[in-house]
């Protein structure tokens, strides 16, 4: 059978794995601890009934150990989650710790405040954006100092390569045979390409190209392009009123004349006369 002053004795004179001294005092490192204080009263192994609230993924739960079970340790602790509102879960802890000691009751709710505070805490820091500083080791830094003074030595040795092979070739000193590298016989040929080309694009003329103008700009075509359609669409209107007009005068004209000659015609008439042998007489006839 368990006996807490025996276990207390014990751990408390001799030793715990789960105590640390301080200058200030004793702690417990024990995760059931309620306090977090290394004492008779909040001790979890020295106390057959205990009771104490843990965090898992967010959620909180009451922990309770009886001494009915401590024959069980898979089944020592009995545990009820706590909901998210702080006044329902007091009255969870107030329901079922109904008939404890008040110090574990009253150290439980100042877990549970504590608890939420703590919750609360995280979730702004989390809304906040904090800098993240980024740590370099010395080898790393070392190891691309020393790669990058190879490969300025590489580089100069490239660029003196090239400026020999360039005064060689200047003086003839191979005649007409060449064996030298490749790579910097075609940059050689790169480079003169470049120049070439951009000789040729300096004697090139500019070529003139068609751009928009501002929109400021273009508001004032629209509207001169407005008020020139709106001076074609009057010119447009006297000039077809001219038209009618000259075509009523033309045909009016044609009408005077159509009458003249009507008169004329009815004006000029012929006269025709007709002698008859036998007789002295003549006949007259108007056409």
């Amino acid at each position: 059978m368990q006996h807490d002053e025996v276990i207390w004795q014990v751990i408390r004179h001799n030793h715990c794995s789960f105590m640390t001294k301080i200058t200030t005092g004793n702690f417990c490192r024990n995760p059931n601890n309620v306090t977090g204080i290394c004492n008779r009263s909040s001790c979890p192994l020295a106390n057959s009934r205990y009771a104490t609230i843990r965090d898992h993924d967010g959620f909180f739960y009451l922990y309770m150990k009886m001494i009915e079970r401590a024959h069980m340790p898979t089944k020592l602790w009995e545990r009820v989650k706590l909901p998210r509102n702080y006044e329902k879960a007091l009255e969870v802890i107030d329901k079922h710790l109904m008939y404890w000691p008040k110090f574990l009751v009253h150290k439980n709710k100042q877990r549970l405040t504590k608890m939420t505070q703590m919750r609360i805490r995280m979730k702004k820091l989390a809304l906040k954006t904090r800098e993240k500083i980024m740590t370099t080791p010395r080898k790393e830094k070392k190891r691309e100092a020393r790669r990058e003074v190879k490969a300025e030595k590489a580089a100069v040795l490239d660029k003196s390569i090239e400026k020999e092979l360039l005064d060689r070739l200047k003086k003839g000193v191979y005649g007409d045979i060449y064996n030298y590298p490749v790579k910097e016989y075609n940059k050689v040929l790169a480079m003169e390409g470049l120049q070439a080309a951009s000789e040729d694009e300096e004697e090139e003329e500019p070529e003139i190209e068609y751009v928009e103008g501002y929109e400021e700009l273009e508001e004032e075509d629209d509207m001169e392009d407005f008020d020139d359609e709106e001076t074609d669409h009057e010119d447009e209107e006297t000039v077809a009123v001219d038209r009618k007009r000259g075509k009523r005068e033309e045909s009016q004209s044609k009408l005077e004349k159509d009458e003249l000659g009507a008169k004329l015609k009815k004006k000029a008439r012929v006269l025709v006369e007709v002698e008859h042998e036998d007789t002295n007489e003549r006949q007259t006839t108007v056409h």
